[in-house]
């Protein structure tokens, strides 16, 4: 397999070499590079034998003496430096087949590649990829994964996720503990098919493979309002939620007395669905289940308050609007009330997500239609505070494909998006705008 090359860093190896835009990389010492994971592991060597074809199709050799580690300076067609691997499930909680239209293209796309687990921490299931493919994610020892399981038991895992080679998954966890690579897992909790004693085993199935198994995650089903045609599902009742968290706390006060860390978390809304409180900080220990929404509300309080301490008051007191998702309203108020001795007076408003349907309660997931909606006539300071996390990533868009200034046109006020993730980082960008604000 060729990988054509498309620029060529100054100052490198390649650049030494004399390599140009336009060739093609064929092997490293001999052996065929299939994707980036492949070019990663193969060229991390001190001394290398490359394989070039210029553009004219001349094969050119090359032996490289270098640093370990050291990056020759080659860029590709794409940063996979192969096609991404579609999902091959039909998942019956799949949150994409409930997009409605009109939403960003990319949120229809269903990719399911263990390189971006490795790569960008991505959960996979694993159930896309042959024997070939994972004995080669063996050998290139790509670790930590992060699998999304949902059942241990083989033929609820076939059923919940409509694929027959979903009942190997322990088979391959199992596998991934004998060579000695980790792994952190999720749970999509949903209601008569994964909950009770199947969750209760699910858990204690993955405690078995510790230290393989680093930790897990039990999160709620997601569930939108477009769900024609697909199969009838429920959202987790108060009472379901809490025993839930309840046997996911069970789990982790043995995996605590066994090996003295944590291991299995209940998401934040969980507890919100459970009218629970959030636990600690301190029981998240290191977070290792973050980008699931487990601790992140723990986290960025923590970090606002300590932050906050560090500040000065504002010279001119200032009032201004925000909004957030119904979830993390009720923690959010009486974070911001800690504004007040600051000069800082936040008019926090709840918006309950009309686009999704109402059972979608994150602020992630709302959309400029249903801030205008909303907000219209109630935003007297000319300021709207946004979760950065509503919007692309590095874009101005929103879930429903309106444009950030679309929307401070309808709502005729200043939009300004803080860090959602980081409370240190949303006490710095809040101080940085409103210190001049009027």
């Amino acid at each position: 397999m060729k990988h054509r090359i498309t620029a060529v860093d100054m100052d490198s190896i390649a650049e030494e070499l004399g390599v140009e835009p336009g060739w093609s990389l064929v092997s490293v010492d001999g052996e065929t590079v299939l994707d980036v994971i492949d070019y990663e592991q193969l060229t991390t060597k001190e001394t290398l034998e490359l394989c070039f074809e210029t553009s004219d199709g001349e094969s050119v050799y090359a032996d490289v003496e270098k640093e370990l580690y050291e990056p020759l300076g080659l860029n590709f067609e794409s940063g996979l430096m192969s096609p991404i691997k579609s999902c091959k499930n039909h998942c019956v909680f799949c949150f994409i087949d409930q997009m409605p239209k009109g939403v960003r293209s990319t949120l229809h796309v269903k990719d399911d590649d263990w390189r971006l687990s490795l790569i960008m921490g991505n959960y996979v299931t694993l159930t896309n990829i042959d024997d070939a493919e994972f004995t080669r994610i063996l050998k290139r020892r790509v670790s930590p994964l992060y699998i999304s399981v949902h059942a241990t038991d083989g033929e609820v895992r076939k059923a919940m996720m409509r694929n027959p080679t979903a009942v190997r998954l322990m088979e391959r966890l199992g596998r991934l503990k004998r060579e000695g690579m980790q792994f952190h897992a999720q749970i999509v909790l949903c209601p008569g098919l994964n909950d009770g004693e199947i969750l209760t085993n699910t858990l204690c199935d993955l405690f078995s493979l510790a230290p393989a198994a680093q930790s897990v995650a039990v999160v709620p089903v997601g569930l939108t309002k477009h769900r024609d045609g697909l199969t009838p599902l429920r959202t987790l009742t108060r009472e379901e939620a809490q025993e839930a968290i309840s046997r996911v706390e069970a789990c982790n006060a043995h995996a605590l007395q066994e090996t003295g860390q944590g291991f299995a978390y209940a998401s934040d809304e969980m507890y919100c669905i459970a009218g629970l409180p959030l636990p600690p900080y301190e029981d998240y220990q290191e977070f290792p289940q973050i980008e699931n929404g487990v601790g992140l509300l723990r986290k960025f309080e923590a970090e606002f308050k300590e932050a906050l301490a560090e500040k000065a008051p504002l010279k001119n007191p200032v009032t201004v609007d925000a909004a957030t998702g119904a979830s993390a309203f009720p923690f959010l108020q009486p974070l911001f009330a800690m504004l007040a001795p600051y000069g800082i007076r936040i008019v926090l408003h709840r918006i309950e997500n009309d686009y999704f349907g109402h059972s979608v309660t994150v602020s992630g997931l709302m959309t400029a239609g249903d801030l205008a909606a909303q907000l219209r006539g109630k935003l007297a300071s000319g300021m709207l505070l946004l979760p950065d996390d509503t919007l692309r990533e590095r874009e101005d868009v929103f879930l429903d494909g309106e444009h950030l200034e679309g929307l401070q046109n309808r709502l005729s006020v200043r939009i300004v998006p803080l860090c959602a993730s980081d409370g240190t980082l949303f006490i710095e960008e809040l101080f940085d705008t409103l210190k001049n604000w009027k």
